[in-house]
């Protein structure tokens, strides 16, 4: 499918998500990946903290209100929890969380699994998997659309 894959090799596309549990046969299946030169606890924290803000292009999804660009010390994601805020929206809910390893929420239909996977010398890869039940046409739409703004969310992130 057209944007389906960015930034990631074939065994991060291969390997199991925790937002596979919760979709089956999903129409929309999409895979993100950024190197992110810090250790992986360094980045659960930002990961973390996508519970205040999308971390996107600001401007078309938090309303024009700036994602923060600073820590700002949240206590750890717990499911049930909202997963993210749009300009002043809460909007999801967190379906699963390992701290420090992985966040999954769901929102508008769509199931993510945020995975930090460390690697030597301090460094980290940031797999992002979406999933969606969505009809067959609309698919390859979504899939460009979360192409565009999961690929800035993860830079931002970075």
């Amino acid at each position: 499918m057209i944007g389906d894959r960015s930034g990631v090799g074939d065994s991060e596309v291969l390997r199991s998500y925790p937002c596979d549990d919760f979709v089956t046969s999903p129409a929309l299946e999409a895979w993100r990946g950024v190197h992110v030169e810090a250790p992986a606890e360094a980045v659960w924290l930002w990961v973390a903290q996508v519970r205040l803000a999308p971390y996107s292009y600001d401007w078309i999804d938090n309303a024009g209100r700036r994602s923060p660009r600073e820590l700002v010390g949240l206590p750890e994601p717990q499911v049930g929890e909202r997963f993210t805020t749009a300009g002043v929206r809460e909007l999801g809910r967190i379906v699963s969380v390992d701290p420090g390893k992985q966040l999954t929420g769901t929102i508008m239909g769509a199931f993510m699994s945020y995975v930090l996977v460390p690697r030597d010398h301090d460094t980290t890869r940031l797999l992002l998997k979406v999933v969606m039940r969505t009809s067959r046409w609309a698919a390859p739409w979504l899939s460009v659309g979360d192409l565009i703004m999961a690929r800035r969310q993860l830079l931002n992130l970075k």
